[in-house]
């Protein structure tokens, strides 16, 4: 591996109970989006267009289509010699109890062996569920200019929701002085994103020290960082400007799919300099019928449209009947809407048929409904 190099680890082995039926069999990671996408492919992404060349992708509940998804690593050109992408699910122990990542830090910890293998000068650490574009060399030459032991991704969040986050609190310099997680009154509105730039040698000497602490909760945000702060180490938050979603949420997955449809849309999934890079899905082309009636929607490969679809996002495969009206809803794989039926600001999950003459959803409604069952209409 070359001498300063970088690798990176992902967690991907959150539960994403939020997302409810979705994540009941597959992990969050994988979960589809944005018609022909899911959401590691992102992370991934990055770090290929960053020129990262090795990434552990940290795997634990529902995770064996993830497993078998990123262990195609030629997806994001990471199969080329001295490159890939490795599954690294908990490592098996005599007390079953423990046949898990205890946390974000335990995870990194339970695979040191796997990092000390390449000598990395430097460990960068994702989350495997966020919907961004970031150039994860831009964020390491910060830290190497400030010398800093570690770099903290944040972004600038609505003082009225900086709450709900891990905050940094920083000097002029951009150095932090203090880290709050999930303050009541926030002192700034600059928040964790999850992604970390550690020094190797140190951080590994904190994991050390931390798997032997019995009070601990094993994670970064409560544990690591606190104790690099007390230690007086140089912690630093690297300001990201651009597109970035928590995807944790229904609404947030169908607001983020809703974001592709803004023509000013910061993603931009067509960028042909930071190409977001995914399984290619062999399908036939879209098929519009001469009665469709279609406005500002997203539609993909293999959809088949004989209805109506309006500010919606149609994944690879979905089809809408004649008579059948689709609004402000995003319709995942393989999903059916027959005739005379009406989808209106809902999220229907892969595989899903609505019924005939069926009505799902409403346009009034607070949070958008999820359908994740078959809905029966007329038979």
């Amino acid at each position: 591996m070359k001498q300063n190099s970088m690798l990176a680890m992902i967690l991907a082995g959150g539960r994403g109970s939020r997302l409810h039926d979705l994540t009941n069999k597959v992990a969050k990671p994988a979960v589809s989006y944005g018609g022909k996408y899911r959401i590691i492919d992102f992370p991934l992404s990055n770090c290929a267009n960053s020129g990262i060349d090795v990434v552990g992708v940290l795997t634990q509940y529902e995770s064996i289509l993830l497993n078998s998804y990123v262990a195609a690593g030629h997806r994001w050109g990471l199969d080329a010699r001295d490159s890939g992408v490795y599954v690294l699910p908990p490592r098996e122990t005599a007390d079953s109890n423990l046949d898990v990542y205890r946390g974000t830090a335990d995870a990194i910890s339970q695979n040191i062996d796997f990092i000390d293998t390449y000598s990395p000068e430097y460990v960068l650490i994702l989350s495997g569920d966020h919907i961004y574009k970031m150039n994860y060399a831009k964020m390491l030459a910060e830290h190497k200019a400030n010398k800093a032991d570690a770099t903290i991704a944040v972004i600038e969040v609505p003082m009225k929701e900086a709450s709900r986050f891990g905050i940094m609190n920083t000097d002029a310099e951009g150095k932090i002085v203090e880290f709050e997680e999930k303050p009541e009154n926030p002192k700034s509105n600059l928040a964790s994103m999850g992604i970390y730039i550690f020094n190797w040698k140190l951080l590994r000497k904190m994991l050390v020290a931390d798997m032997k602490d019995p009070d601990s909760k094993h994670d970064f945000g409560k544990d690591i960082i606190p104790a690099l702060l007390n230690d007086g180490k140089a912690l630093y938050a690297y300001k990201f400007k651009g597109y970035w979603k928590d995807v944790g949420t229904i609404d947030s997955l169908w607001e983020a799919n809703m974001d592709l449809l803004n023509s000013k849309n910061e993603l931009d999934l067509s960028d042909p300099t930071w190409k977001i890079y995914t399984e290619d899905v062999t399908s036939l082309p879209q098929y519009i019928g001469a009665n469709a009636n279609i406005k500002t929607s997203f539609i993909t490969q293999g959809c088949m449209i004989d209805g109506e679809v309006k500010n919606s996002v149609l994944f690879t495969g979905a089809k809408v009947a004649a008579g059948a009206k689709v609004i402000d809803s995003v319709l995942m794989p393989g999903v059916v809407v027959e005739e005379g039926a009406i989808v209106e600001r809902a999220l229907v999950a892969n595989e899903v048929k609505v019924g005939k003459q069926a009505i799902v959803g409403s346009s009034d409604s607070e949070h958008i409904e999820l359908v994740a069952k078959r809905v029966k209409g007329v038979e």
